[in-house]
């Protein structure tokens, strides 16, 4: 498991796949997100603006790491 340091409280789901560099656009996340490719905390979501805080698990398919928000 990667954790991936934030600088706040809360990030919004699309903002974390480009700061993890799992994504390198805003574009390529929100697609990768409504396609039903990234789960947090083990449930699908489709939410670009979906809130992570610190201890959130995000896994994205076709990427084998594991993400977990660290604060």
């Amino acid at each position: 498991m990667e954790k991936v340091k934030i600088n706040s409280q809360t990030i919004k789901l699309d903002q974390f796949l480009k700061w993890a560099n799992v994504v390198s656009t805003g574009g390529q996340a929100k697609e990768t997100i409504q396609t039903g490719k990234v789960r947090v905390n083990n449930k699908i979501e489709k939410r670009r603006g979906r809130k992570l805080k610190s201890g959130d698990i995000v896994n994205v398919m076709g990427i084998e790491e594991t993400l977990k928000v660290s604060g």
